[in-house]
């Protein structure tokens, strides 16, 4: 038989559209799960059940989480009076990852771009202000793409704080033009957030 049954083929598809994985790289991983079912497969089963029923979105900084605020915005330890400014959460991800930053996040979900008709009030902006506003934070550290659309939403967050009594503050350049939080090594996240300026 030169194709699998139509059941696998499915599965194949399915996880072959997921990020980073293609074709071939789809079909290797269900023969794996499929060789080894009760050690691979089904526990993965049941741990996409349990997120599936359990994960939220953070109400205070739109991370993922399994409880109405995640375990960051909860730890007393992470109250810095800093804040970090997000495009999405594989940029909160990659953050904690590099391990530079022991504050608090807010998820913008996206950037403002006038080609996509996205304006603040499309994203987790006036979330933002509102937080700066109450929980009397000293620093905003915007975090977000070095792009056309991401300096567009620094800007855009850096003149509404302006009244504020707020230090605005942005990534070093050592994240390159047109890069992505989550594609960049953790050694350039770190120096990144070392070397961050005021905005």
């Amino acid at each position: 038989m030169d194709r699998a049954p139509s059941e696998i083929e499915t599965l194949i598809a399915q996880l072959a559209r997921l990020p980073g994985l293609g074709p071939r790289s789809a079909r290797r991983m269900v023969l794996h799960l499929l060789q080894r079912r009760d050690q691979s497969l089904r526990p993965l089963l049941a741990a996409l059940e349990r997120v599936a029923q359990t994960a939220v979105t953070c109400r205070r900084c739109g991370n993922i989480s399994t409880l109405p605020e995640c375990e960051i915005c909860t730890d007393p330890r992470r109250a810095t009076g800093e804040i970090c400014v997000v495009e999405d959460v594989s940029g909160l991800w990659a953050m904690e990852r590099a391990g530079v930053f022991r504050g608090r996040y807010h998820v913008l979900g996206g950037t403002l771009s006038a080609l996509d008709a996205v304006g603040p009030e499309d994203l987790r902006i006036p979330d933002l202000l509102a937080r700066v506003a109450e929980e009397g934070l000293r620093e905003v550290i915007l975090a977000l793409p070095a792009t056309v659309d991401g300096q567009t939403t620094a800007h855009y967050i850096a003149d509404a704080l302006a009244a504020q009594d707020v230090q605005v503050t942005a990534l070093a350049q050592g994240v390159p033009l047109g890069g992505d939080l989550d594609f960049l090594d953790d050694g350039t996240i770190g120096a990144a957030m070392r070397a961050r300026r005021a905005f």
